[in-house]
C-alpha cells in the first residue's frame, strides 16, 4: 500500500510516520510540506520525497494520505485529498468548526473515500481492557465517567486561535470525549463547563473544567489542560473512572511506566513501556483501507467530539448549560 503523509505541523506526524515504517505492506511515497525546511528535513528522514505543492503531491500514485496541520487546514486538505480519491485519517481536532466538519464528512461520502479521525488511545490496552470488561457487564449499569487528560503546554501554532481554533479544552477534551461515547454508545446532551488560562501567561485557554450529561442521565466530569511544566516526570495523564453499579475501574492509558532517575534538569523521568497506541491507530487505518470498509472512528465520531470541545467554550462564555 502506498501513503502519503500531507504535513508535519503536528508532533503526531513523526509517531505516525514511524509506525508507517514498522508496517512491511506499506511505502510512504511522499510527504507534502510548504514548510520547506521541515519539508526537506523529514523527507530525508524517511528517505521519501518532498512535495512543497499540494497538487503535484495529490497527483502521485497512493492510496491513502494522513493528514497532520495544523488545525485549521485539516477541512481544505481533506476536501483535495479526497477529491484526488485519497483515503484519509485526519489528525484530531477534525476540525475547527461542526459545519466544516460537516463538509468534510460530505465530501468524502461523495467522493467514496473513508474519513478517519486520529484517536489512538482507542487503541491503548488498558482502555481496550476496560471496553471488554463493560461490554461483558462485569460493572452492570454505568451510572457516571470521572476523565483527565492533563498535558505540557505545546506552544507554537497550538497557542494561536486562528490556527488550532482553541487551546487546551479544545486539544485535550476530544480524546476523552470519544471514549467515553464509546464505551456507553449514547450521545451527550448537556455541556457546563469553566475555561481560561491559569498556568501560563497566553492569550488562549490551558485549563478547563467540563461536567457533561449523557442522553440517558449518565454524568461525567472531565479535567483538561496544559498544566505540567517542561521537567514534570513525564508528558501528562489520560485517565478515566468508570463507576458502575457493580463496581468502578479507572485506567490511566500511560500508567506503564517504570521511574528512571538520572542528573540533569529533569531528575526523574517516567519511561513508557506499554503498548504503542500511535501504531495501533495506523495499523488499523491501513487494514480499513485494505479490507475497503468502514473506518473504526468515523469523521462523525470525530464531529461529535469537537462538537463537545466547542460547547464547552460556549458555556464558559454565557456562564450556562449548552444544550447539544
Amino acid at each position: 500500500m502506498k501513503i502519503g503523509m500531507m504535513s508535519f505541523a503536528h508532533m503526531h506526524a513523526y509517531s505516525y510516520a514511524d509506525s508507517l515504517m514498522k508496517l512491511p505492506n506499506v511505502e510512504l511515497v511522499g510527504i507534502y510540506d510548504d514548510n520547506m525546511e521541515r519539508g526537506k528535513e523529514v523527507a530525508e528522514k524517511y528517505s521519501t520525497k518532498h512535495y512543497p505543492d499540494q497538487g503535484s503531491f495529490l497527483e502521485v500514485d497512493m492510496d491513502a494520505v494522513i493528514i497532520c496541520s495544523e488545525n485549521n487546514r485539516h477541512k481544505e486538505m481533506t476536501i483535495n485529498a479526497a477529491k484526488a480519491k485519497k483515503h484519509i485519517l485526519c489528525e484530531k481536532p477534525i476540525a475547527t468548526t461542526v459545519e466544516d466538519a460537516w463538509e468534510m464528512i460530505g465530501v468524502c461520502k461523495g467522493h467514496e473515500v473513508i474519513l478517519q479521525t486520529a484517536f489512538p488511545v482507542r487503541f491503548s490496552s488498558p482502555i481496550q481492557q476496560l471496553k471488554r470488561l463493560i461490554d461483558a457487564g462485569e460493572l452492570g449499569d454505568i451510572v457516571a465517567f470521572r476523565t483527565t487528560n492533563r498535558g505540557q503546554n505545546p506552544g507554537g501554532w497550538f497557542i494561536d486561535e486562528k490556527l488550532s481554533g482553541g487551546g487546551a479544552v479544545l486539544d485535550h477534551t476530544v480524546h476523552m470525549v470519544d471514549i467515553m461515547r464509546w464505551y456507553l454508545g449514547k450521545e451527550i446532551t448537556e455541556v457546563y463547563s469553566i475555561v481560561d488560562s491559569y498556568f501560563h501567561q497566553i492569550d488562549i485557554d490551558d485549563a478547563g473544567i467540563l461536567t457533561l450529561q449523557f442522553a440517558n442521565g449518565v454524568i461525567a466530569s472531565h479535567d483538561a489542560s496544559w498544566s505540567r511544566f517542561s521537567e514534570y516526570p513525564t508528558w501528562g495523564d489520560v485517565t478515566i473512572e468508570v463507576i458502575g453499579t457493580k463496581q468502578t475501574v479507572k485506567v490511566d492509558a500511560l500508567k506503564e511506566h517504570f521511574r528512571l532517575f538520572a542528573s540533569g534538569n529533569q531528575s526523574l523521568s517516567n519511561v513508557f513501556y506499554g503498548n504503542d497506541m500511535d501504531f495501533g491507530l495506523i495499523q488499523d487505518f491501513v487494514e480499513c483501507v485494505e479490507q475497503k470498509r468502514e473506518p473504526s472512528i468515523s469523521g462523525y465520531d470525530g464531529l461529535k467530539a469537537l462538537e463537545v470541545a466547542l460547547a464547552a467554550y460556549q458555556s464558559s462564555n454565557r456562564k450556562s448549560k449548552v444544550y447539544l
